[in-house]
């Protein structure tokens, strides 16, 4: 058995360094690509807590895994939220008692006239009927009892889930639950969710390009100066965290 992980936020390809280096948890395409290359048709366990991320990153890795030659299992430990709730219909799906998945439309922001939002609108009308199939595909449930889930941003228990056909089995089903921690947990995973560490596009493209300033009074300390910009970026993506 090969156990690949999907924690922490789902980023595009190639990103997954930025996020290692500030030591923020993150899960990529080529990630998962190069683990069920190395896994060579050997049975899978995918262990997932996440809050989700990039829409297309995380199709990519769902259609990865239903494309993977070898058994395939889903267990979700802690959170799995978002584009991550997608990634868990991939194959048979287990879940914590104390785990929890939500469910919710497709996001972006815009900016642009009456023309640039219509259009907004429908981009994001076609990504809602492209993530909705993962759920029927898994449950057989309607298309409208899909977008009603989505609509609403469901938070489901692994009872619920359970209940609902999205996953198959829920796990430590023999040992007794603290009824307590569960009701904890719900009440408490919007902000859970909310609180994990990402960086935005902009301060991901500001990263990319980059360039030292001139006259620096460290420059003549390479590793100096490296740890001084890495602090002035923390501070960026702190004060993001912050809103």
């Amino acid at each position: 058995m090969v156990y690949i992980d999907v924690k922490g936020e789902v980023v595009q390809s190639g990103n997954e360094w930025l996020y290692d280096w500030y030591g923020i948890q993150a899960t990529s395409p080529k990630q998962v690509t190069r683990a069920l290359k190395n896994a060579n048709g050997q049975p899978v366990t995918i262990k997932i807590n996440s809050g989700g991320g990039d829409v297309f990153a995380g199709c990519e890795i769902y259609n990865e895994l239903k494309s993977y030659s070898g058994e395939v299992t889903i267990e979700i430990h802690g959170l799995c939220a978002s584009i991550a709730s997608v990634i868990a219909m991939a194959g048979k799906c287990k879940m914590s008692p104390l785990a929890e998945i939500m469910i919710h439309n497709v996001s972006t922001s815009t900016s642009g006239d009456y023309r640039d939002m219509e259009h907004t609108v429908e981009i994001l009308k076609k990504a809602n009927k492209t993530i909705a199939n993962a759920y029927i595909l898994k449950t057989g449930m309607s298309e409208e009892e899909a977008y009603n889930l989505m609509d609403k941003e469901t938070w489901l228990t692994a009872d619920e889930a359970l209940e609902m056909g999205l996953i198959d089995e829920i796990m430590y089903s023999d040992d007794k639950v603290d009824k307590s921690l569960l009701n904890s947990l719900k009440n408490n995973a919007i902000t859970f969710c909310n609180s994990i560490g990402k960086l935005d596009n902009n301060l991901l493209a500001k990263f990319k390009n980059y360039e030292p300033r001139e006259n620096h009074p460290v420059q003549s300390n390479k590793d100096d100066f490296l740890f001084l910009e890495k602090k002035i970026l923390q501070n960026e993506i702190n004060k993001k965290r912050c809103r």
